[in-house]
């Protein structure tokens, strides 16, 4: 298996569940590792034949910028299944970070992995 991955993609949002985090943006930062065969795309040298993390990426910072979640799970939960319904990508592992979130800590987040089967009907 091949991995393409995306590192430190940083998105202003809404994301918390104090009342005082409900009425600010702050930034959250994603890293993803995304399954995916780049034998042909290497052969061929063409982005049809791989996964464009460019289009990956635009549709999260779309996302997550007009997203409202309380919980940081709940919004990595959303960001898997994105990648992997939207883009065909049969295993992500999803870095959500939200720094600045506990005093005295630099950094606070979860990380996840996902697969196909995880959001088969």
């Amino acid at each position: 298996m091949d991995i393409i991955f995306l590192s430190d993609l940083r998105v202003e949002t809404v994301i918390g569940i104090f009342e005082w985090e409900r009425k600010i943006h702050q930034t959250v930062s994603l890293d993803l590792e995304m399954a995916a065969d780049i034998r042909t795309a290497a052969a061929g040298d063409s982005i049809d034949d791989t996964l464009d993390y460019k289009a990956v990426a635009k549709r999260l910072i779309s996302f997550i910028e007009e997203s409202d979640f309380g919980l940081v799970e709940t919004l990595a939960e959303s960001v898997a299944r994105i990648v992997v319904t939207e883009f065909d990508v049969p295993w992500v592992k999803v870095t959500l970070h939200k720094p600045g979130a506990i005093r005295g800590a630099k950094d606070v987040g979860v990380v996840i992995e996902r697969t196909k089967d995880d959001f088969d009907a």
